[in-house]
């Protein structure tokens, strides 16, 4: 075998090694891709039903929140009717100031007393209906700690 023989022999077989690792390493890369296509697949699924989830615990506290509205009106014309009735019944001056007194005290300590029970049910309505998406993120966050 000549020189030129034995060079162009050495290339074809680096080519053939080079290639057949070539290979091995794209199949290596293929099935990794395909398991993480698979993983972000299901990481996806979970993220969509998580969402789904929210918004299904947001609807249902809104509609009790509501529920509550209502029922606070219907009480609210109650006692206006009722302070009506005893505004109509006061006989003099001074009756009427002392019962308006009365009146303002008790509504003023009834707005705080309904304000702050709103606000701690839209605040526990956010956290529990941020609960699962809060979950994903979680989840999310350890993939990224896990992959660094």
């Amino acid at each position: 075998m000549t020189k030129a023989q034995e060079t162009a022999a050495d290339y074809t077989a680096q080519l053939k090694d080079g290639l057949a690792d070539l290979q091995t390493r794209a199949k290596t890369v293929y099935e990794k891709s395909t398991v993480l296509a698979s993983e972000m697949g299901e990481f996806s699924k979970h993220n969509v039903e998580a969402i789904v989830e929210s918004g299904k615990i947001l609807a249902s506290g809104m509609q009790e929140l509501a529920k509550n509205y209502v029922e606070e009106g219907k009480a609210a014309v109650s006692t206006m009717t009722s302070d009506a009735k005893e505004i109509a019944a006061v006989k003099s001056p001074t009756e009427f100031v002392q019962l308006q007194s009365q009146i303002a005290s008790r509504n003023f300590d009834a707005t705080i007393a309904t304000v702050s029970k709103t606000t701690e049910a839209w605040v526990k309505l956010a956290n529990e209906a941020f609960a699962p998406i809060s979950s994903r993120v979680s989840v999310a966050m350890d993939k990224v700690r896990k992959a660094a």
